[in-house]
């Protein structure tokens, strides 16, 4: 009986020691309490010249939009800031193909564009139809370098609306050619595979002219004319174009194949004779130790895309632009990365040259991911940093747009 009576009194001086301890517990965590950092009080402010613009082809070289900022807060130390500005497509996010990017120097707190730079930014580097309006986002970022301490970055982002550069054209139900140049028989234009809003023809033509009749609904004929209402062949460039039930013709002086292209996005249409016939991509590679050239015409997938087989693109060539690859097959099964490679036999296809997404600044390696309905920049080569990087398209992609002019990529699920 006295063993168990000493125990219950040490339970019993447990229990009296306990909220003592607590207590102490409570104590010690109050003075290791976590403080909330202070808020920085930021200073930079961005202003836009113009909610909405319309782009001036008029006047191309001047000045049409301005965007101005305030100095950022000023930071303790050897800290110096330095400003970064960037013009993008909303939706874009900014990216490394499409964003402009200036790193502004020491003083200045303006960044101003013009008609032109915005015209050719929108046609080459953004690819929007110019027959539809799109949202602009500018952004500027002050970052503090050179200090023994951490400063955030100040941010801000405007965006301006900017009108559609020309008139949309509506679609008709055909696109026809004719005229003398054709002893007046009548040519259907094909509705092209990448875009169903551009239409394409390769035709022969003798001298003489060339019409373009559209067949619509109701009794009246139209004609697309040139917009500036002569019948002068800009060969090889895209013109500007409207529909008239005015007759106008372009003129054909040398007989030869053409090839004509009719795009309703941009309201253009563009007319290549024998002496600006568009050829195909050419590239060159080492095949063990022989170089050799290969056209290209078809591409073979490869990758986590397609399980780690090779696939067979079975790639349609476009009729305005034979340099215009259309992959429209199986899905891709995940969004593990896939490259496009010139040749399909098994034993040098894995030295061959490739069609893949960038490599990094320092010339390695990497594997970019491609949203769908995103235009993206492509690279291609035999090296081994091209050859293992894999673009990140998503899986489900069963239609790639591959323009090797441009070297622009798009995917699609369709």
């Amino acid at each position: 009986m006295e063993i168990k009576f000493k125990h219950m009194k040490s339970i019993i001086n447990l229990y009296k020691v306990l909220p003592f301890l607590f207590v102490g517990i409570s104590f010690s965590a109050c003075d290791n309490e976590i403080k909330d950092i202070a808020k920085v009080e930021e200073k930079l402010v961005l202003t836009a010249s113009a909610d909405s613009i319309a782009i001036d082809l008029d006047n191309p070289r001047e000045f049409i939009l301005t965007f101005d900022w305030t100095e950022a807060r000023e930071v303790s130390g050897d800290n110096m800031v330095f400003y970064t500005t960037k013009l993008d497509v909303v939706g874009n996010n900014f990216g490394t193909s499409t964003a402009i990017v200036n790193s502004e120097d020491e003083g200045v707190f303006s960044r101003s564009f013009t008609s032109e730079q915005l015209y050719n930014w929108m046609v080459d580097r953004w690819s929007v139809p110019l027959t539809k309006p799109l949202k602009l986002e500018f952004r500027v970022v002050a970052q503090w370098e050179g200090g023994s301490t951490f400063e955030a970055p100040e941010v801000r982002t405007v965006t301006v609306n900017v009108a559609a550069v020309k008139e949309e054209i509506p679609v008709p139900e055909k696109v026809t050619l004719s005229g003398s140049s054709l002893n007046d028989a009548v040519i259907e234009l094909s509705k092209t595979i990448e875009n169903e809003n551009k239409y394409a023809a390769l035709v022969n033509l003798k001298v003489g002219e060339l019409v373009m009749p559209l067949v619509t609904t109701g009794d009246k004929q139209y004609y697309m004319i040139p917009k500036d209402g002569e019948g002068t062949l800009l060969d090889g460039e895209a013109e500007a174009v409207q529909q008239e039930d005015d007759r106008i013709a372009w003129n054909i002086t040398t007989a030869g194949e053409y090839r004509v292209v009719v795009d309703f996005e941009n309201s253009e249409v563009t007319i290549y004779s024998p002496a600006k016939a568009l050829e195909p991509a050419v590239v060159t590679w080492l095949k063990g130790t022989e170089e050799v050239q290969t056209t290209v015409s078809e591409l073979w997938l490869f990758g986590g895309g397609t399980g780690w087989g090779w696939w067979k693109g079975n790639c349609s060539v476009s009729l305005a632009d034979p340099q215009v690859l259309i992959y429209q097959g199986a899905a891709l099964t995940s969004g593990d990365g896939v490259k496009f490679v010139v040749y399909g036999e098994s034993d040098f296809r894995n030295t061959a040259y490739c069609f893949t997404n960038p490599l990094t600044t320092e010339g390695k390696r990497q594997n970019l991911s491609l949203a769908l309905d995103k235009v993206g920049e492509l690279h291609g080569g035999y090296d081994g940093e091209t050859r293992n990087s894999y673009y990140k398209l998503p899986a489900g992609t069963n239609f790639i747009v591959f323009d090797l002019r441009n070297k622009t990529i798009l995917a699609k699920k369709k």
